[in-house]
């Protein structure tokens, strides 16, 4: 019982410490290159273990500086320790993208090779892995200037393409989009940096539009079911700015009548919006259902009767 308490104070006092860590290891890693102090082991194993420590204080160095920025944006905007945005995310990706490069580079000079030699011979073949990789590094591209650009943040709620949620996370790849019905959609950056974004979080006006359609004889004025509407929702008055209902024809058709029941929020609440919204739909289905009823009911005029 109380081992997963240890190991949690122990997990949460690491990360603690985590970036004074980086330090020392970094400290003793320069120490050991700087004095040449592997080279105890021995001459065959005196290059294997120079790549092997260039390559850790290569790691160790770019997280302290990544930490170092990452905590003076946070700082500069009065962010959690903890808390993530499009920033810290590309700083993130970046970070991972350099250290992947960097194991690739030591992996090769395990073998001795010349990198100068191998890009010279080898451009051909560079050039052609660079058409076949073209997809994948248009995706890094595109995510890495999503991530730093303004147009779209943690948490915003936006709707690219035909897609609608809200956006959870940034990868080198993808962006992950939780809708309405609380499906995760992860979209190629690529697809996201190339389509329209619409983007209700930052927009002045937190209007919420409810689009349906009613069949005309089910209707008996629109001012009625507007007073309908207004009624339904009143419980959430105090997150609506006051006078902002109105409902608008969209289109006239021959049987039906296509309306949109519009309203401004004070703020952006999804989870409001979304009660809001549930409870307008079903106002709406109850109020036909009650006006086809009571038009079934109402006697039928006779046709006249032939001699």
């Amino acid at each position: 019982m109380l081992i997963e308490p240890t190991h949690s104070a122990m997990f949460a006092l690491i990360k603690r410490f985590d970036f004074l860590l980086k330090l020392i290891a970094l400290g003793a890693l320069l120490y050991v290159e700087v004095y040449h102090l592997a080279r105890i082991l021995g001459p065959e194993y005196d290059y294997f273990a120079d790549i092997v420590i260039r390559y850790f204080i290569f790691a160790l160095g770019l997280s302290v500086v990544v930490s170092t920025l990452s905590w003076l944006y946070r700082r500069g905007k009065k962010m959690k320790p903890s808390q993530v945005d499009n920033v810290t995310l590309g700083l993130q990706n970046i970070y991972y993208l350099l250290i992947t490069g960097g194991l690739i580079m030591t992996a090769l000079g395990f073998w001795k090779i010349d990198f100068k030699t191998l890009f010279t011979t080898l451009s051909i073949v560079a050039a052609a892995i660079a058409i076949i990789s073209k997809d994948f590094i248009a995706e890094i591209i595109s995510g890495i200037i999503i991530s730093f650009s303004r147009e779209i943040s943690i948490d915003d709620y936006v709707k690219i393409g035909d897609h609608k949620g809200k956006i959870i996370d940034i990868t080198l790849t993808k962006i992950a989009l939780l809708n309405d019905d609380d499906d995760l959609i992860f979209m190629p950056n690529t697809t996201v940096f190339s389509s329209q974004i619409v983007n209700y979080t930052k927009r002045e006006i937190k209007k919420i539009s409810i689009e349906f359609e009613v069949m005309i004889q089910s209707l008996k004025t629109v001012e009625e079911l507007e007073n309908d509407l207004i009624r339904a929702i009143a419980e959430f008055k105090e997150h609506i700015v006051p006078n902002s209902y109105t409902l608008k024809i969209v289109e006239i058709r021959r049987d039906s009548l296509s309306l949109k029941f519009q309203y401004t929020l004070d703020h952006i609440n999804r989870d409001l919006e979304r009660e809001i919204r549930r409870k307008t739909v079903r106002r709406v289905v109850n109020y036909v259902k009650k006006n086809l009823n009571a038009a079934s009911r109402q006697p039928q005029p006779e046709s006249p009767v032939k001699a």
